[in-house]
């Protein structure tokens, strides 16, 4: 089961089965090399998989396109989700920006995308309910890997795909992941535009983003009228470790009273919201974070370098990575450590650009000017798309 027959006899095994670690194992799929993928949830459908994603044109598509998926993942897209619009805490439109169509940046929702990488892979291919609880270096670049049900796997080739508190990373950094100051409370409204008119109208076709000082009311409309909520805060950690979302109504009550002056079709994102609200603390690496070459080991996606969300680019390098990791295994078979080498300086460059603009995005949602910033940051990218 662990040994293949491509050209390279290695046998590759990726940790996790998010977007990273599939784009991976299906570039590598198409160049004729099996892989493993190891992941600690039960199956395919053991959680709701979050909101939309936007493909960028310069990376997520071009990983698509690498694994052959790409006239699939145009079936996907949500058709108007581009629009984009800012507003005030009284909901004043400041900023209405339509889909028209033209953009680079299509929304998914995540769940689809991961559908299409997971059924693209052949049978087997992931093995679910497989927690890793331990790596050890057996020498020459080889390691074994042990799991909760007891199970112990060597190989020759260990991807850490596996997110922000990677067991894989401590092989290459001590680095630690670090609250980035800002939490967000996740709700949802269904069939919004009849159950919830005035938020709906409030969020248009697209993103909203409603910002005040240390705070906004974030949404996105998703396909068949659901509305997507991001509460933000910045607040410590331990503020938001403090509120008992078991109790949801106490939660949504305590979360709402941080908005008590603004406009009721925004804080109906908070207060009428159909699921329970669920408390996303925001967490990065490092900017610029890099490791020494160690033999048999690397890293993508937010394993390598976990941001914020704020430009945008999370899933769609972990994606790049995996497609670029793939492509550079399958032009080196035999010389994996080339292979590694060839992959790993790239992305560190490309992981430090897109951690840096996360930072500095992040700064001027929520500062002591917020709109304003995020204004100013949109006028000149649509500036520079229509120039």
């Amino acid at each position: 089961m662990f040994h293949f027959h491509g050209r390279s006899g290695l046998t590759i095994t990726i940790i996790g089965a998010g977007l990273g670690g599939l784009t991976l194992a299906r570039v590598l799929h198409v160049h004729g090399i099996e892989s493993t993928i190891y992941e600690a949830e039960a199956s395919a459908d053991a959680r709701t998989q979050g909101g939309q994603l936007d493909i960028h044109e310069y990376n997520g598509q071009l990983a698509l396109r690498a694994a052959g998926l790409f006239d699939e993942f145009l079936g996907l897209i949500h058709h108007g989700g581009q629009a984009a619009r800012v507003l005030d805490r009284h909901a004043t439109v400041l900023l209405d920006e339509p889909d028209d169509g033209t953009g680079g940046r299509p929304e998914v929702l995540r769940g689809d995308l991961r559908r299409l990488l997971l059924d693209s892979l052949p049978a087997g291919t992931v093995q679910w309910g497989r927690k890793l609880t331990g790596v050890s270096a057996l020498g020459a670049g080889r390691h074994e890997l042990t799991f909760a049900d007891g199970s112990v796997v060597p190989t020759d080739l260990l991807v850490g795909a596996d997110g922000a508190w990677s067991r894989v990373r401590p092989l290459l950094s001590d680095a630690r992941p670090e609250y980035v100051g800002t939490s967000f409370v996740e709700t949802y409204l269904f069939d919004a535009d009849r159950r919830h008119p005035a938020a709906a109208a409030a969020v248009g076709d697209g993103a909203m983003h409603a910002l005040a000082p240390g705070r906004g009311i974030l949404a996105h409309r998703e396909p068949n009228g659901v509305l997507h909520g991001y509460v933000a805060l910045n607040r410590p950690v331990e503020w938001i470790a403090d509120i008992d979302f078991d109790d949801p109504a106490a939660a949504t009550a305590r979360v709402a009273a941080e908005f008590e002056e603004w406009a009721p079709e925004l804080t109906a994102l908070i207060t009428d919201g159909d699921t329970p609200p669920t408390p996303r603390t925001v967490f990065k690496l490092p900017v610029g974070l890099r490791w020494d070459r160690v033999r048999g080991v690397t890293l993508v996606g937010d394993a390598a370098h976990l941001m914020s969300p704020f430009a945008g680019e999370g899933a769609n390098l972990a994606m790049f990575d995996g497609s670029e990791l793939g492509l550079a295994i399958a032009a080196r078979p035999g010389d994996v450590e080339a292979a590694l080498v060839a992959y790993e300086e790239p992305m560190f460059t490309r992981a430090e650009q897109a951690a840096a603009e996360s930072h500095r995005n992040h700064g001027f949602f929520f500062d002591d000017r917020a709109p304003a910033g995020l204004l100013e940051f949109l006028a000149s990218a649509l500036a520079g798309e229509r120039g």
